[in-house]
């Protein structure tokens, strides 16, 4: 008998962290053009705690000093990853807060006004977590932020009616060329029924116009056979079909990046980042469950990288649902069920 070169004892053990960071899965296009690890920025949306709490939470987990830029806005400085911003997602409130610090008195009206509006404002409107770009290698990072904030007491979108709060995902492309932005749009729009449903989307979101899939006239536009668009191309086109910030994937900032003067000359919008990141706004936030995590929405998007990393499935899928779209069998048949057979199981 040929014996075990190892006891069990012997067996090289990972700490419980290294393990759990194992289990973060990673994008099969790891790099960005330049070289370095993609990096995501995270928008975290929520309620059931003071800004101050959240503030302090951030620095307890990441390090980094205060700057409180008002009552309704504070950013974390100098963390590991950068500097994080804590605000009341208010833009009104959050300019009275900057002009009262800016100013050694005030009218009492005045003030009076601003607590009246800001009491109301917290019934309804989420606090925001804006982390920087963070490498997507240590992302896994922020699921203890998000455990200790539900032990805090946050309150995520399913707490009550109104409660329309998001979790936004802004993953770095892996370069700007204009193919790899169109096969990332091609692998949305054919998985997009699928991610609703696997998305289990709020009814309070569901009536607001913020995540909003693309028209079928879009997709057909989109993947026609023979469409292969220059960047100036795939920019106008979208514009022309999605003028718009209201996409459950907002292409917006990364067009920005590539070409701001067109993408402003269409949307007049100063809540439009340039940056070459995208802006997947679909999932609820649920930080309040206990068996809600950032990784489940992280799998999710990883789908999409997967399916656009992959020309040849990519193309299978994209041929089918244009087939699909232009079919009267459409309305009696399940494309969420048919395009799940183009799915990573792994990542399910």
């Amino acid at each position: 008998m040929v014996e075990c070169p190892l006891t069990r004892t012997e067996y090289p053990t990972m700490s419980f962290a290294d393990y759990r960071a194992s289990l973060w899965p990673l994008p099969m296009q790891l790099q960005s053009h330049n070289g370095n690890t993609r990096r995501i920025g995270v928008e975290l949306e929520f309620a059931g705690l003071e800004i101050n709490d959240i503030a302090r939470l951030c620095q307890q987990h990441l390090g980094g000093e205060l700057d409180v830029v008002s009552d309704y806005e504070i950013f974390v400085r100098g963390t590991r990853f950068g500097d994080f911003g804590i605000e009341l997602d208010y833009s009104y409130l959050k300019k009275l807060g900057r002009e009262k610090n800016g100013h050694d008195q005030s009218d009492d009206i005045e003030n009076l006004a601003e607590s009246v509006l800001a009491l109301i404002a917290r019934q309804l409107v989420p606090y925001e977590i804006v982390t920087p770009p963070i490498p997507v290698t240590e992302a896994f990072a922020l699921e203890d932020l998000i455990k200790s904030l539900r032990q805090a007491g946050a309150r995520g979108t399913g707490h009550a009616a109104e409660y329309a709060f998001g979790l936004h995902l802004n993953p770095e492309l892996p370069d700007l060329e204009p193919t790899t932005l169109f096969n990332y749009l091609r692998a949305f729009l054919c998985l997009f029924d699928w991610l609703k449903h696997r998305s289990n989307i709020d009814l309070s979101r569901k009536i607001t116009p913020y995540i909003d899939g693309f028209d079928h006239d879009y997709a057909r536009f989109l993947l026609k056979p023979g469409y292969a668009p220059t960047m100036t191309a795939l920019i106008d086109d979208y514009l022309t079909f999605n003028p718009t910030r209201n996409r459950a994937l907002d292409m917006l900032p990364i067009f920005a990046h590539v070409d701001e003067d067109r993408v402003q000359n269409t949307v007049q919008d100063d809540r439009v980042k340039p940056r070459p990141a995208f802006h997947y706004r679909m999932p609820n936030c649920l930080i309040d469950e206990s068996d809600w995590a950032l990784v489940q929405s992280w799998r999710d998007w990883l789908q999409i990288e997967a399916l656009a990393s992959d020309t040849e499935r990519l193309d299978q899928i994209a041929s089918e649902y244009y087939q699909h779209l232009n079919s009267l069998g459409r309305l009696f048949t399940s494309w969420r069920e048919k395009s799940a057979r183009w799915l990573t199981p792994e990542l399910l």
